[in-house]
């Protein structure tokens, strides 16, 4: 008996294909898990520090200023180093590999914290946390750039920090409801265990997408990735034309420098700079500072621990608003345009907010009117320039070497995070109010070099981009 396999026309296969823009945004959901826990795990620490700050006969650490900076910023120095490590990992094994070993780091390190019987333990739990946030930081944008066509590139990418302002609202409602219901000692090992779970749903979803098609055109597995193309593009002609133009870019390249001496490029380390700047932009608005510590900032004008934790919320909820509305400007204003208006409302904010805390009288009137600086601010940090900050590090840097270089420079992104995260508190407890200032002065200066040295990359292929930068940096 005999059978003969009988190829499906056009009509069939048009059937069969799944759906590309489900697809797409399969692949998008399943990545931004791991924004998702980089959000939670950053936000939880607001709500988990005043409890942590308890005396252990009362569940808490016991921790002081010093320590308390310390342990904030160990998750922050991980993540650098995770960063750097998953940009070499992303560019030998893939995207999607590297973030199947992100989220078993992320479960680890979760479980790490909540059971973390003493400073030195919670400092080791959390630097393996912040392997994991920093490597998903860094691998989250480019893959969901490299999925992406040009023209949902921007909005696509920005669903990472769509994700990652979410997770913090969700940190910061769970510590609220907590807070009000639970009262036991060591609630805030909850609050750190939850984190667990967006690890769990990255590390099941990496198995039901597909494997970045530039990651296999850049290892000339051009088959691979026509067919992986064919499923996210509307058309098998799109596709082609896709894998056509990497095939293009990469017989353009044929004689092209190895890797190592394309690091020695002029352009190449200029683009390199112009990351690290950005990073330096994105931490030095004083973000984190607010993330971190609002219920602090709001305990130093009058406001109960339970109260402040509350109010943080409206952090998490303006940020997810100001992110949906990045997404929207994003696909409609130039990165430049955007990031030059975002700083300058975020001066504007810390400086107001400096001048409220410093000459206002302590009451209920100055708590409110810090937190509408302080939302204000992040109206315009969550909507102008983190979405931005985020694409840019998936655009800027040349294919051979997109996932080094983008490691690297989220990597100097969160040193800075780190050094605002473990600095403030100490500022704060030393300099005081004009602790505020000081971000503003800073934020002009961010100011003078988005304006001075960033090329705009609205509208541009992936591949446009980088003969763009080649040719006019």
């Amino acid at each position: 008996m005999s059978s003969t396999l009988v190829s499906p026309t056009p009509g069939d296969a048009a059937e069969q294909r799944p759906a590309p823009h489900r697809l797409i945004m399969i692949c998008v959901l399943v990545a931004t898990m791991g924004a998702l826990a980089f959000g939670y795990d950053t936000g939880i620490i607001a709500g988990a520090l005043p409890f942590m700050t308890l005396a252990p006969a009362q569940g808490g650490l016991g921790l002081n200023p010093f320590s308390e900076g310390l342990i904030t910023a160990s998750l922050i120095v991980g993540a650098a180093f995770g960063s750097l490590a998953s940009g070499y990992l992303s560019d030998r094994f893939g995207r999607r590999l590297t973030l199947r070993m992100l989220s078993v780091l992320f479960i680890v390190g979760a479980l790490g914290t909540a059971v973390a019987p003493s400073i030195p333990v919670m400092i080791a739990a959390r630097l393996v946390l912040g392997l994991a946030v920093g490597g998903g930081s860094a691998t989250v944008p480019v893959f969901i750039a490299e999925i992406a066509g040009p023209s949902r590139r921007a909005r696509l990418v920005s669903r990472n920090e769509l994700m990652i302002v979410s997770g913090q609202l969700l940190a910061y409602v769970l510590s609220a409801l907590m807070a009000a219901l639970l009262h036991t000692p060591g609630i805030w090992r909850y609050m750190l265990a939850i984190a667990t779970v967006p690890g769990l749903l990255l590390l099941v979803g990496t198995f039901f997408v597909p494997a970045s098609p530039r990651w296999l055109a850049s290892k000339g597995r051009f088959d691979e990735a026509r067919a992986v193309l064919e499923q996210l593009r509307d058309t098998p002609a799109e596709a082609r034309r896709e894998v056509d133009a990497m095939r293009a870019h990469d017989q353009q390249a044929a004689h092209r420098l190895s890797a190592r001496e394309l690091l020695r490029q002029p352009w190449v380390l200029k683009l390199l700079l112009i990351g690290v700047g950005l990073g330096f932009t994105a931490q030095f608005t004083g973000v984190n500072a607010f993330m971190y510590y609002t219920p602090i900032i709001l305990q130093h004008t009058g406001m109960g621990t339970n109260a402040a934790l509350t109010a943080t919320i409206g952090n998490g909820v303006v940020s997810v608003i100001a992110t949906l509305l990045g997404i929207w400007a994003i696909g409609r204003y130039g990165r430049r345009h955007l990031l030059m208006s975002g700083l300058v409302v975020v001066v504007l904010a810390q400086a107001a907010l400096g001048c409220v805390l410093q000459f206002m009288p302590q009451n209920l009137v100055q708590s409110y009117a810090a937190l509408a600086c302080i939302l204000v601010f992040l109206l315009f940090m969550q909507m102008c320039i983190a979405p931005v900050y985020w694409l840019l590090m998936s655009e800027l840097f040349p294919l051979q070497v997109r996932g080094l270089l983008t490691g690297v420079a989220v990597s100097m992104q969160w040193l800075f995070n780190a050094l605002v995260a473990f600095v403030f508190p100490i500022a704060v407890s030393t300099l005081g109010n004009p602790t505020f200032f000081v971000f503003a002065l800073i934020n002009v200066g961010s100011l003078a070099f988005v304006f001075l040295c960033l090329p705009e990359t609205k509208g541009k292929s992936l591949e446009q981009i980088e003969k763009h930068m080649k040719k006019e940096l």
